[in-house]
């Protein structure tokens, strides 16, 4: 009798679960660093606001502990699957899609996780910068190549 193999990757209630928890505790910390004001994120850009600065930095230092330090503690993630490595790719898109990313940025002071939590604050202004998020995700969907 043949037992079906699962894949690592399959959503299951546990890892469902941890999503939205982590999610949410995303969403609450960054409403709680008022990540979520565009006027606050326009002040950090124009290095008014050194508060943003120590934020980005605390969750640059435990992001690079979570990806470097995790695979070398744990054999194999908590939820089960496998850890995994993306390499770098640098060329002409990258660069561009980069600036295009910044330059939207600068002008609204809107990210695309802080604007998904923004809207759970009620503001609905914030809905113009989603607009251009998702439009600009399409744009590169339908022009990217593989």
């Amino acid at each position: 009798m043949n037992t079906p193999t699962l894949n690592p990757h399959t959503l299951t209630w546990p890892k469902a679960l941890v999503t939205l928890l982590a999610g949410a505790l995303f969403g609450l910390g960054l409403s709680l660093a008022t990540m979520v004001q565009p006027e606050i994120v326009i002040g950090f850009l124009l290095f008014k606001d050194w508060g943003l600065m120590l934020v980005m930095g605390g969750a640059a230092g435990l992001a690079l502990v979570a990806y470097k330090g995790f695979p070398r503690w744990f054999s194999r993630p908590l939820l089960g699957g496998q850890f995994l490595t993306q390499p770098a790719c640098w060329n002409r898109q990258t660069v561009l899609g980069s600036a295009i990313f910044g330059i939207g940025w600068g002008l609204s002071g809107v990210c695309p996780g802080p604007a998904i939590a923004a809207l759970g604050t009620g503001n609905t202004d914030i809905l113009w910068a989603l607009g251009g998020i998702v439009l600009g995700g399409l744009v590169h969907g339908l022009t990217a190549r593989d």
